[in-house]
């Protein structure tokens, strides 16, 4: 579940069965009452470029919710407006798991939400079902303050949730990071560059 919720977000080959046996065992185990922790692999800064399918900055448009199998995904529209990694497009569906539809109400742990208008740069994976993550939960996920300036600050939160080193298996305290777009901008160019893609 660690690996899944952390890494597997991010890798690219995971298979249609493990994914299956997750998404079971998550329903079996949380569908009848809120999650009260998630258990996440830390990734670094680098493994979260490497294992995205894509990364944008982006605004988000609007959102709807509906479900897929057994499970209820709030469905998040973002407009595109930079592209570090991935396909060109204007927007992008980007889901997280948990929200109402049809009266059923099912929440997990470390899933974020958003708002109309929020800005934020989105390390993304898009899996064989073609539902497209946020890698790592919040992880691949930094806020933008500063409005449409040309160098905002990007802002990811440390994580609320159980953190596990994926050397030592043990737990870590997550860190904040900030730095600006533009840094952030290079580091995702740079670490691009070195990996020959």
């Amino acid at each position: 579940m660690v690996d899944f919720l952390a890494g597997s977000f991010g890798a690219r080959n995971a298979s249609k069965r493990y994914v299956r046996r997750f998404f079971y065992a998550l329903v079996l185990t949380f569908g009848m009452s809120p999650l009260q922790s998630a258990t996440l692999e830390r990734l670094s800064l680098n493994d979260m470029i490497q294992k995205s399918t894509a990364i944008v900055r982006g605004t988000v448009t609007g959102s709807h919710v509906a479900q897929q199998g057994a499970l209820i995904y709030t469905h998040y529209t973002v407009h595109v407006t930079e592209r570090f990694k991935g396909p060109a497009q204007a927007s992008v569906d980007i889901v997280v798991p948990g929200g109402t539809f049809n009266n059923i109400r099912q929440s997990f742990a470390g899933t974020p939400s958003f708002r109309a208008g929020d800005d934020y740069v989105f390390f993304l994976w898009t899996g064989s079902s073609g539902l497209t993550h946020i890698i790592g939960l919040t992880q691949g996920l930094f806020a933008l303050s500063g409005g449409p300036a040309a160098n905002p600050i990007a802002k990811r939160a440390a994580s609320s949730e159980v953190v596990l080193d994926p050397t030592t298996g043990r737990q870590v305290k997550d860190q904040t990071l900030t730095m600006n777009l533009s840094n952030l901008r290079s580091l995702i160019v740079k670490n691009l560059n070195g990996a020959g893609n």
